[in-house]
């Protein structure tokens, strides 16, 4: 009797033991694995903050702004001097493409033919030659002698300045002569580029004339002395 008594009370004993290691076991595991997620995960998400791609995006896209606002402001201010130091024609001799020539017929003098120059817009230049290069036709009989009337020298010629020059395409008192419908003019004697100008109508010509470049029109009626 003694002996069974004696061996239930150890079994006993060790299902008590057993209970209260699993539930220390539980208690244990329950906690504490919770916390230790949570631990683990608030570093992550706080490392994730701070090296942030959008935050260091938004650092590099302002950089690359600014950078391309100081280039922008660069070569604005390049192009503006460029312009103001290459405009064509500026304080320069005028050529024939830098000007616009207006060609009237007048009725002193027997007759001539009045040339209004003007410089064509954003255009300032001077007329270094005195005398323009006049001629009808390219016959040597059709080039025009300067008569020495008017004249500043030189020129200067913006906006609204105007030279003229007076051409009478006939000096003699013969009559006939050769038929042009049109007279070259050139602001040098071998200017590259001479204007072709209309005339009103049909002209007689012989031993024509021209005066020098004035701005008073009325020094430029072409008459020989």
């Amino acid at each position: 009797m003694r002996s069974r008594r004696a061996a239930r009370s150890a079994h006993l004993a060790l299902a008590a033991v057993a209970v209260a290691a699993f539930a220390a076991t539980a208690t244990a595991c329950g906690p504490d694995d919770t916390t230790s997620a949570g631990t683990s995960t608030t570093p992550a998400a706080d490392s994730g903050k701070d090296t942030s791609p959008s935050k260091d995006g938004s650092s590099s896209e302002a950089g690359s702004n600014s950078g391309a606002s100081a280039g922008k402001s660069g070569s604005a201010g390049d192009g503006k001097d460029s312009k103001g130091g290459t405009e064509d024609g500026y304080g320069q001799a005028c050529g024939t493409n830098d000007l616009t020539f207006t060609l009237t017929s007048e009725s002193q003098a027997g007759g001539y033919y009045l040339v209004a120059a003007k410089a064509k817009s954003g255009i300032t230049c001077s007329l270094d030659v005195n005398t323009p290069s006049v001629s009808f036709g390219s016959d040597a009989q059709g080039v025009a002698s300067p008569v020495g009337q008017g004249g500043e020298d030189p020129i200067k010629l913006s906006g609204s300045a105007v030279a003229y020059t007076g051409i009478s395409p006939k000096s003699t008192d013969s009559d006939g002569g050769t038929q042009f419908e049109s007279v070259i003019l050139g602001l040098t004697e071998n200017d590259p580029n001479p204007a072709e100008l209309k005339l009103p109508e049909p002209a007689d010509v012989d031993k024509p004339i021209v005066t020098n470049w004035s701005v008073n029109r009325s020094e430029t009626v072409p008459v020989i002395s």
